[in-house]
């Protein structure tokens, strides 16, 4: 498929919020202090790297990785025996620093500096953005502030941790600031709360390797090397598989008003743990791959990005948003209620459906990016894929299908219409139902 050139732009309109107790007007009022008229930062993408690629957040891509064999020998004997196994999501925060995505950080936020990105979203000693803190945690006793401790995973040696920090973290107000919210009906603040250990423990990380993963996820040097020099990229990100209409809504955003001639979107999608009834990382990342060859768009370039989400909302816009621009995005794609979670009692949002998209656009220029509100798509039946406000104002017959009726027709084995999915995603998400479908009867014949 080719690219839009004749796409209609709807005008975007912010709903006003419903109330002033949303976790999102909370956040505003905690962390007013940044929210500062008075701040001038130079756009960022103004000021290219020699290889005509937005600079990293900070100005320099880190790079922790230990290559030489005799040093990593080194290291690992300086721990003494001391090692540490990281969970999932710690695995995914261990090689986002090694490798760079969260340049600046050269290691795990040690007490201060984990105390100031909570209480104001910005790193202490160079005054820099930052959106969630990124910690390790731990149960153990015995790890002291001046011990190195071996990072491993799944039997895998991943880093040497210099501790340089050990605290006991307030988890409630680190919730409160960060999410919005001390409800443990949230699904971030339910892992910070049970998940991690009573302890969290800071300091530099010397890498010794990347987690060995089904799904390959490239560095923020490769991906820079693979895209375009002096061209805008827009970062689209999702934790799902990638239907016709999210397909329809990052194509047409390269030729959104504040995106120049010859832009590329790079489809960097998390295939690290999210939430319980997500799709699992390995078939996520089946599907775009299909999709890759099925669409075989030269406009598009795919990637996978080992992180954790949050569900944080407004915050975690900004995380991601400072992710997409290690990796070498100056654009970045707003979807409605992003990084979004509901109430595991009652099913409420925590925040408004508009509400990541106006914290980062206002927080966009200093991070020298621009974000690009995604578009309401719907298809019609006479013109097929156009936006919402393009099929009022015309009158068009609008077609839907509800997510909880295609997983009920991919269950049942329906046909799924083209206009919604695209065939070759519709098999593996098929594949994938029968064969744990067949791994249940199993699993059931063996009991019996």
């Amino acid at each position: 498929p080719g690219r839009h050139r004749d796409v209609r732009r709807s005008t975007i309109t912010r709903r006003p919020r419903n109330n002033d107790t949303s976790c999102c007007a909370m956040l505003r009022t905690m962390l007013g202090g940044f929210h500062r008229a008075a701040r001038k930062v130079p756009r960022g993408f103004s000021a290219l790297a020699s290889d005509g690629k937005i600079l990293p957040h900070g100005g320099t891509l880190v790079d922790r990785m230990v290559e030489d064999q005799d040093e990593q020998a080194d290291l690992v004997s300086q721990c003494e025996g001391r090692v540490v196994e990281c969970s999932d999501r710690n695995a995914c925060d261990v090689e986002l620093l090694n490798v760079g995505g969260f340049s600046p950080l050269r290691g795990f936020l040690n007490q201060h500096e984990y105390e100031h990105v909570v209480e104001h979203m910005r790193l202490p000693d160079r005054d820099l953005l930052w959106g969630l803190p990124i910690v390790m945690d731990t149960r153990r006793e015995d790890l002291q502030p001046g011990m190195k401790v071996l990072l491993k995973y799944c039997g895998q040696d991943l880093g040497v941790l210099d501790i340089e920090s050990k605290w006991k973290p307030d988890k409630a107000k680190e919730a409160k600031m960060c999410y919005g919210t001390s409800s443990l009906e949230h699904p971030g603040v339910h892992m910070i709360a049970t998940e991690r250990g009573q302890y969290y423990i800071g300091g530099s990380i010397h890498g010794l390797g990347l987690p060995k993963r089904v799904f390959p996820c490239k560095t923020p040097a490769q991906i820079r090397a693979e895209l375009p020099s002096n061209v805008d990229v827009v970062a689209f990100q999702c934790r799902n598989p990638v239907h016709r209409a999210h397909y329809e809504l990052f194509t047409r955003a390269l030729h959104a008003d504040n995106v120049g001639e010859g832009a590329v979107c790079l489809v960097h999608p998390t295939c690290g743990p999210t939430q319980d009834d997500d799709i699992p990382g390995i078939v996520r990342y089946q599907t775009y791959e299909v999709l890759k060859e099925e669409v075989n768009n030269p406009y598009i370039h795919w990637a996978y990005l080992p992180y954790s989400m949050h569900m944080a909302g407004p915050r975690e816009a900004i995380q991601h948003m400072i992710i997409r621009k290690n990796y070498g995005c100056t654009h970045f794609i707003i979807g409605r209620d992003m990084a979004g979670s509901k109430s595991s009692l009652t099913g409420e949002d925590f925040y408004g459906p508009y509400d990541a998209q106006e914290f980062a656009k206002e927080h966009a220029p200093e991070l020298g990016m621009e974000t690009v509100p995604s578009l309401n798509v719907v298809y019609t039946k006479e013109k097929g894929y156009v936006t919402a406000d393009v099929a009022e104002k015309e009158n068009l017959h609008c077609l839907k299908l509800s997510g909880t009726k295609f997983r009920k027709m991919l269950r049942n084995g329906e046909e799924i219409p083209e206009w919604f999915a695209f065939k070759s995603v519709v098999k593996v998400l098929r594949d994938d139902i029968s064969r744990r479908a067949k791994a249940a009867t199993a699993g059931d014949a063996v009991a019996a």
